[in-house]
């Protein structure tokens, strides 16, 4: 292929069928240097393509272009050299979005690397434009068109939930949320994955789901300390507050002991917070959170730490459930040091609503009675939720088994292991059994 006319044509010829594709795809391959050369040319043979049937070959163009379909000669260095102009950026954008959601999966997935290039081109061409929600949809398309399963993680994963955050698309975001990840690409993906995926879940209020996204982070191995494990210990600590009432600076054993010793280091103002919230006492809580408030600040964290302020007012209220059958709005008001009855009224109605207590308020007399759980746990929507549930863990745990056995047949593994074992005595181990009983 020596002109663009021959590449072209080589393009139209070749995209009907899987062989063809193979063979499109070596021709592409050597043909690039020879593409560069002529790249001043190739922007004109876009409009000859058709992204849905050609999509391999007008992937390589638009790689090559740098610009994605823009005029060459005017942004030649666009690709590299930082921000372009905002009219061409937005022409940029529509450019890439037409051609991810019209592209073929198949064709793309033989170059990744090329179209994982463009997507991120694209992500930053929507932030350069302040427009995060042009980019969602796209995005979410092009992590599906990447994906071999639901349980692999993408290196787009993370740009898209950034996009999510941006533009306040929680709700979709949380749409990959759901799927259990065994596959990762990079470890840099894994862990920016699971701190945007965590804010995304405090978006919603959906803290249980947050804290083991952040609980992924934390833990995840490491061996030198990193940004994104101490932003997410931050919030990790902020969360267990509102969402436990409670927090252990404690990380399991098989925390990296990197994390283990610095993480903490890194967050003193955080662990004075939750050491402030185990008193109990509203007053020595603010007095923390005033002191440290620039901090919060700065880690814009500050309206995270509100939630955790707020909560501890919920935590003294439900203490009272377990003391009292009635009690009146003025007393829930003076007990938890909350200004007014009308503001003890709403935090008590907000927990109503919120299924955090059960109760009803006598709007008369200001009365309140504190009432027992109505769930009986025998209903069909709860048979089926608890059905779904084990459904879930055994189709885990016959993941996990094929895992470890997978893990225990690597070669590398193995070895590692070998080197290692003079390392530990044979009392660490279990015991083998010498004799068997049949």
């Amino acid at each position: 292929m020596d002109s663009v006319e021959a590449v072209v044509a080589q393009i139209q010829g070749l995209s009907s069928n899987g062989a063809d594709i193979q063979h499109l795809h070596n021709q592409l391959k050597q043909a690039e240097e020879r593409l560069h050369a002529q790249s001043t040319r190739l922007s004109s043979f876009l409009d000859q393509l058709d992204p849905s049937k050609h999509s391999l070959g007008y992937l390589y163009i638009l790689y090559v272009l740098n610009l994605l379909g823009l005029d060459i000669v005017r942004f030649r260095d666009a690709w590299t050299s930082g921000p372009i102009p905002k009219e061409e950026a937005n022409e940029l954008v529509l450019t890439v979005a037409r051609f991810i959601n019209s592209c073929n999966a198949e064709q793309i997935r033989l170059a990744p690397d090329k179209f994982i290039s463009i997507c991120k081109k694209f992500k930053d061409q929507v932030l350069l434009l302040e427009a995060p929600m042009r980019g969602v949809a796209p995005m979410l398309t092009a992590v599906r068109i990447l994906q071999s399963s639901s349980e692999h993680l993408t290196t787009l994963h993370p740009d898209f939930l950034l996009l999510c955050l941006l533009a306040k698309c929680y709700r979709t975001g949380l749409c990959i949320l759901e799927d259990d990840i065994f596959e990762v690409d990079q470890p840099r993906d894994f862990f920016l994955y699971c701190y945007y995926g965590g804010m995304i879940c405090i978006g919603q209020k959906r803290f249980r789901k947050a804290l083991e996204l952040l609980h992924n982070v934390v833990t995840a191995p490491m061996s030198i300390i990193n940004a994104i494990a101490v932003e997410a210990y931050k919030k990790y600590i902020l969360v267990s507050l509102v969402n436990h009432g409670q927090f252990s600076t404690s990380l399991p054993k098989y925390t990296s002991s990197v994390a283990q010793r610095n993480l903490k280091n890194y967050c003193q103002p955080y662990i004075e917070l939750a050491n402030s919230y185990s008193t109990g006492k509203i007053s020595e809580l603010e007095a923390c959170v005033l002191a440290n408030r620039e901090r919060f600040e700065i880690d814009t964290n500050l309206g995270l730490v509100k939630q955790v302020v707020s909560s501890m007012y919920k935590r003294n209220i439900q203490r009272l459930t377990q003391t009292y059958l009635t009690l009146s709005l003025q007393d829930i008001a003076n007990t938890v040091q909350l200004n007014s009855p009308k503001e003890a009224e709403m935090h008590v109605l907000q927990m109503i609503q919120d299924g955090e207590i059960f109760a009803t308020i006598n709007q008369k007399d200001g009365m309140v009675r504190f009432l027992e759980d109505p769930e009986q746990y025998k209903s069909c929507e709860m048979i089926e939720h608890i059905d779904s549930s084990i459904q879930r863990i055994m189709a885990l745990s016959k993941k996990l088994t094929a895992i470890d056995e997978h893990i225990s047949s690597d070669a590398l593994y193995l070895a590692k292991v070998g080197r290692e074992r003079q390392r530990f005595d044979f009392d660490d181990f279990d015991p083998v059994p010498q004799k068997f009983n049949i």
